[in-house]
């Protein structure tokens, strides 16, 4: 194939490829704090009925001297589960005899108590505001706050399935414009949006924007990356997220009010969008697509950049006719979305690529975005995530070069699986350990999200390849909608949640073995590619088993 080597005449790893990396994936980690907001911004404080005695000051001051507010507190509120004052009910009237000294708290039923018709109140020790105490999303309004996130994560389903046919369409560096500026204006306006409806509206626009990011960005980077590089890039793309949940939980530290957090990280994006014009389109889907001037202009930029100017000089369009013609015949362009589906050689890689990217968004979103129920510092569980997941992506990445990106893949799925399935054993009042685990777990993840970045970006032709992206990110978006859903299972068992979680893993894992290798080939521009590699494989196959026969005799 003919791009490889144009790529390497202008430059595949040099001066051009560190400033687009520093340019791309530092967005990368402002969308990780998009994703991973609502773990602070729609935190569920503690919080109890609103009362007369202790939150009316007419009241209060007229009782105040001979109560004190534990007291107020124990004769307005019921007890609830573990003891503690009932978050959503309230007694009818105040119960005035549990203040005699011989007397002790009694059973109550409904009759004796009726929901905060008034109101609640909530501790603001950690949080001075969430959207769960601006628009009261507790009690019989609860299921709001999952609404709220599941509504984001179905726009980062929608946005990959738009984004990805639009990229191949227009072009990546078009879509990635696009969607910064929507990030930075939908953010924004979040912010600010006196009703909850609005909300969930444009966190929905976020999140549509926020898909066509990630699936650029990682599309851009394989595009103009050499073979041998291609894996340092996904990985510094992938070590972006890593860096992102450090830096969720550092701003979610310092700014406590959820409209602030949600302007905090949505500001930047007007600046990504700003500096986004600077970068060049995909020569690669350029020169695929037909349009060869436009491929010869950004061919050129590059290796001005590269300090190769006199070799970009050398190309013309008749070169790169010539060099592309197989590509430039203008037959591809009519692959669609069904010659994923259709086409023998096509078929297998997509429907387990998207069973890895399923498992990757099942999984660590099921846990990630429940950080309440794995530890009271959420804080610092969302920057030991990051932390985890370092060593853990450059370790795969050492690994990429040796074993290849199949097993990579597999192995990335199967061990945090099995450390999600050891988690079942360790008894509940272990707090400590169940967390590290499941960090552990989580952390580990990370690497399958980059054997399948980069897995995805390998195993398609270019004319199909931010589709087949799309694919995949629809497929980790329905994983990431139903992941949390799974701890509704407890019910029937507190065990059972975790082992779906760790089930899905390990057979995702295990599935991934079917993929053929990528291993230091050339990337494929066209379908026919994707045939020649087959059969290539196939001879070698055949010749291996020629070799061993004739040996044996």
């Amino acid at each position: 194939m003919a791009f490889p080597e144009l790529l390497d005449r202008v430059g595949g790893l040099g001066r051009f490829q560190v400033l687009q990396i520093v340019a791309l994936v530092t967005p990368i980690l402002w969308v990780t704090s998009q994703n991973m907001l609502e773990n602070f911004s729609a935190a569920v404080p503690r919080h109890r009925c609103w009362v007369p005695l202790l939150d009316n000051s007419t009241a209060q001051a007229s009782v105040s001297g001979d109560f004190g507010p534990s007291a107020l507190l124990a004769i307005s509120i019921p007890l609830g589960p573990a003891r503690q004052p009932h978050q959503c009910r309230r007694f009818r009237q105040p119960q005035w005899q549990l203040m005699e000294p011989n007397t002790t708290a009694t059973n109550w039923s409904d009759a004796d108590t009726e929901p905060c018709a008034d109101g609640w109140v909530y501790d603001h020790s950690t949080f001075t505001s969430t959207i769960v105490t601006t628009w009261d999303l507790v009690c019989d309004s609860q299921t709001l706050r999952p609404m709220a996130q599941s509504i984001y994560l179905a726009g980062i389903l929608v946005g990959a399935a738009v984004c990805g046919h639009a990229s191949d369409r227009f072009g990546r560096r078009r879509v990635l414009t696009w969607s910064y500026l929507q990030a930075a204006m939908s953010g924004t306006t979040a912010a600010f949006i006196p009703i909850f409806p609005l909300y969930c509206l444009f966190r929905f626009l976020v999140a549509f924007a926020v898909a066509g990011v990630m699936m650029n960005t990682a599309s851009l980077l394989t595009e103009w990356t050499s073979a041998q590089a291609r894996p340092l890039m996904m990985t510094l793309n992938a070590l972006g997220f890593s860096f992102g949940h450090i830096l969720t939980g550092s701003v979610a530290y310092g700014v406590r009010s959820w409209r602030m957090l949600q302007l905090a990280v949505s500001a930047p994006f007007f600046l990504f969008f700003v500096y986004s014009w600077w970068l060049p389109e995909s020569a690669r889907w350029l020169l695929t697509v037909g349009k060869l001037d436009q491929g010869l202009h950004e061919l050129q930029r590059v290796a001005a950049m590269n300090r190769k100017k006199a070799e970009g000089d050398t190309l013309t369009v008749e070169v790169l006719r010539s060099a592309m013609q197989e590509e430039a015949s203008g037959d591809q362009t009519r692959a669609r979305l069904g010659t994923l589906l259709h086409t023998p050689g096509l078929r297998l890689r997509t429907f387990i690529s998207m069973l890895c990217w399923f498992a990757f968004g099942f999984t660590f979103y099921g846990l990630a975005l429940n950080l309440q129920a794995l530890g009271s510092n959420i804080f610092l569980l969302q920057m030991l995530i990051g932390v985890v997941d370092l060593p853990v992506k450059i370790g795969g990445l050492l690994l990429l070069g040796r074993l290849g990106r199949r097993l990579c893949q597999a192995s990335s799925l199967v061990l945090p699986g099995l450390s999600i399935l050891a988690n079942i054993l360790v008894p509940h009042d272990m707090e400590v350990l169940r967390s590290s685990l499941a960090v552990l777990g989580l952390g580990s993840l990370g690497a399958a999200f980059t054997c399948a970045t980069i897995l995805s970006s390998e195993l398609f032709p270019t004319v199909l390849r931010m589709t087949a992206v799309g694919l995949g990110q629809v497929a980790a978006r329905g994983g990431a909608i139903l992941g949390p859903l799974v701890p509704l299972l407890s019910v029937y068992g507190s065990w059972l949640p975790l082992l779906v979680y760790g089930v899905v893993s390990v057979l995702s894992g295990l599935a991934a073995l079917l993929l053929p290798e990528t291993k230091n080939l050339p990337l494929p521009d066209t379908i026919q590619d994707i045939q020649k590699q087959s059969v290539k494989k196939v001879t070698h196959d055949t010749a291996g088993q020629s070799i061993l026969r004739s040996t044996w005799l």
